[in-house]
């Protein structure tokens, strides 16, 4: 791979001064770089095999670490299982060896035939120490013992003791440990015979075969077994001292969870504290029938030697394959970032005007077909630049002459269609405000002359009732005209403030709104208002809104016009209607929503007069109305075409039966073309 960057033309074709200069503040500015390319070249070779490295060392660790703790979880089960399952035999078979001198009855064998087959016994099972019968009436008949002299026939009443009581209820008695001498650890086993009048034999069971099951299990190197009583108190230990101070384990939290299983084999490797305060990781398995627990703990240090081990060796091939990795990195960035640097070398001096330069790169790849490229480029720059300049001027005049004939058609077709509209608009608004305001006017002078009779009349001698009658008819007359004077001015300010309004180029910014809401919004301010003007109205909303109707692009003020406008007209309709039938129609107005898909469809149906077909070919045509003179413009539906069609892109149409009902249907695309947002006035036709 080779590569340089030489002038092989002469320097003719350079650009002026001027342009040398911007030319060399671009370059200037483009110096600025924050990071080197090679410098992020071995970053990102570094990054990705550090980060392959470490993930996949993470992997064999977790991995590893799963795989242990189930090992240790088999390895510490089984010991406990085994260790338990040799003390249940053990205690299992000297009941066996007890209850051969259950099976007889007190009458049918002699004294000293019983107390030859208990010495035999203490001699096959070394580890009873002392055998005991009691009659069926809980007298003790016979006691054998290795540590002290034989008794028979001594009459001790063991009635009411549990060794008795408890073994004559359930056949057999295991008893609480206890230490003799405070070295051995005992209990006692009752075994009650199969006859009632057999008796019970009682066995003091010496408990040191135990000891010596708990003190050779090796768990480890520094982990111990253990047993534990129904009552969490120590029963062996390899710490004797812990067991001769009756130590009470069930303080450990793993203690009372094997406890509160209820005898069940304990399936999770736990990590917890012994006894010691020390962290273990351990294991427990129930030793039935004696409701025991044999505990197996490993130090966790100890558990986790060889995962720690893992993790310093993972560390060490990290540190070591990411300096091979920075090494790596900085030889492939060498031999990548020198074309690149040859190519923005060769790229500066042609953006400085200088055309005759030309980039020499060999790597054989794009890199290469990329400089070849820019040296075409510099060729035809070079050679186009000769007439540049005056083409240049050309067309910069050509433009100018161009943007001033733009200017001046603008400005007049902008005077013309503001004349064109001021003039509709103004010729609109007198002929809507005429006839209200000559209604006020004709008012005034009737509302004065009423005013001077109704002073004179007051100014007369004492009033009769004659007179008071008239006074009466003169004052509600007055206050009939002044209820028409309030209801007029309101409905002419009303006029104005909605041609003034519609008048304006758009009303605030279109944005997305959920059409549900715009709707509602509008059937509830339509609703108010018609209640406002005929307090006795009342008309049933009817409301079907889809879900999915979503979120539309609109102008919300134009398009909630539009609803007020159809709503309110579908108020009127219904009124009109009640007017005509009386009690027995029921004004009604429903408004649906619809999904679809790319546009939504808007439906306001009411059970009104309906539109005749003469009146429905016409009624989007501007100024044009059926209401009486004074009660409406003949913009509001023209003004509706205009924001649905005009400047949302949608479409409005009207199905009616005259007499039954009229719906408006209404389709607005979810996102308004750029014509429909820019193209169009709001409420003006463009």
């Amino acid at each position: 791979m080779s590569l340089s960057v030489h002038p092989d033309t002469p320097r003719a074709g350079t650009l002026p001064s001027a342009a040398r200069s911007e030319a060399a503040s671009g370059e200037t500015a483009g110096r600025g770089i924050r990071t080197r390319l090679f410098t992020k070249y071995v970053a990102l070779f570094v990054a990705v095999v550090a980060i392959a490295l470490l993930a996949n060392g993470l992997f064999e660790v977790f991995f590893y670490y799963r795989e242990h703790k189930a090992s240790l979880i088999r390895v510490q089960h089984e010991q406990a299982e085994a260790a338990a399952a040799k003390i249940g035999q053990f205690v299992k078979e000297i009941e066996s060896q007890l209850g051969w001198t259950t099976q007889l009855p007190w009458s049918g064998g002699s004294i000293e035939q019983r107390r030859f087959d208990a010495l035999r016994l203490l001699r096959q099972v070394p580890a009873i120490t002392e055998l005991a019968q009691v009659d069926s009436t809980g007298k003790e008949r016979l006691r054998v013992s290795r540590l002290a002299m034989d008794a028979l026939d001594s009459g001790i009443d063991l009635s009411s003791d549990p060794k008795f009581t408890e073994a004559v209820a359930h056949k057999v008695y295991y008893g609480p440990v206890y230490f003799r001498r405070e070295s051995e650890p005992y209990m006692t086993l009752a075994l009650a015979g199969v006859r009632r009048d057999a008796g019970v034999s009682i066995a003091e069971v010496n408990l040191k075969l135990i000891w010596d099951v708990v003190s050779q299990i090796k768990v480890g190197e520094h982990g111990h077994a253990y047993v534990v009583g129904a009552e969490g108190r120590l029963i062996a230990h390899p710490d004797i001292s812990l067991v001769l101070r009756n130590t009470d384990m069930s303080g450990l939290p793993q203690v009372r969870a094997a406890l509160a299983g209820s005898g069940t084999v304990n399936e999770a490797l736990s990590e917890a504290h012994n006894i010691q305060g020390q962290k273990v990781l351990t294991a427990s398995a129930p030793i039935e029938p004696l409701h025991w627990t044999m505990f197996v703990e490993l130090p966790v240090e100890e558990a986790y030697a060889a995962l720690y081990a893992s993790l310093q060796r993972l560390a060490v091939v990290l540190l070591a394959a990411s300096i091979f990795a920075v090494l790596a990195g900085v030889f492939l960035a060498r031999r990548m970032v020198g074309p690149i640097q040859a190519l923005r070398s060769g790229a500066e001096r042609i953006g400085g005007g200088d055309f005759s330069q030309r980039i020499s790169i060999k790597t054989g790849d794009e890199l290469e077909e990329l400089a070849d490229q820019f040296n075409d480029m510099g060729a035809r720059l070079q050679e186009s630049y000769a007439g540049l300049e005056n083409k240049v001027e050309q067309r910069t005049a050509e433009l100018r002459q161009s943007l001033d004939d733009l200017r001046t058609a603008q400005n007049r077709l902008i005077q013309t269609e503001k004349l064109a509209s001021l003039g509709q608009l103004t010729a609109g608004i007198a002929h809507e405000i005429k006839n209200p305001l000559n209604f006020v006017n004709n008012f005034s002078a009737v509302s004065t002359e009423l005013i001077d009779e109704l002073n004179e009349t007051l100014r007369s001698a004492a009033l009769d009732g004659k007179t008071k009658e008239e006074v009466d008819e003169l004052t509600g007359m007055l206050r009939g005209n002044l209820e028409k004077v309030v209801q007029h001015g309101k409905r002419a300010d009303s006029i104005v403030r909605n041609m003034l309004l519609h008048s304006r180029e758009g009303s605030g910014e279109h944005r997305d709104v959920d059409i549900n809401a715009v709707v509602e919004e509008s059937l509830n301010l339509a609703y108010h208002g018609a209640r406002a003007e005929r307090p006795a109205f009342q008309v049933t909303l009817q409301r079907a809104f889809d879900p999915a109707a979503g979120v539309v692009d609109i102008y919300p003020q134009e398009i909630t016009r539009v609803f007020l406008n159809l709503i309110s007209n579908g108020f009127y309709a219904a009124a009109k209607r009640k007017e005509s039938e009386g009690d027995a129609f029921a004004p009604a107005l429903s408004a649906t929503t619809k999904n679809l898909g790319g546009s939504v469809e808007i439906r306001i149906r009411d059970n009104g007069t309906g539109i005749p077909a003469e009146v429905k070919e016409r009624m989007f045509n501007p100024f044009f109305t059926t209401k009486p003179a004074g009660e409406g413009t003949g913009l509001g539906l023209s003004m509706s075409h205009d924001i649905i069609v005009k400047q949302h892109g949608g479409t409005i149409d009207v199905n009616t039966e005259p007499g039954v009902f009229t719906e408006f249907i209404i389709t607005l695309p979810r996102a308004m073309a750029k014509g429909s947002a820019t193209g169009s006035t709001p409420g003006g036709k463009s």
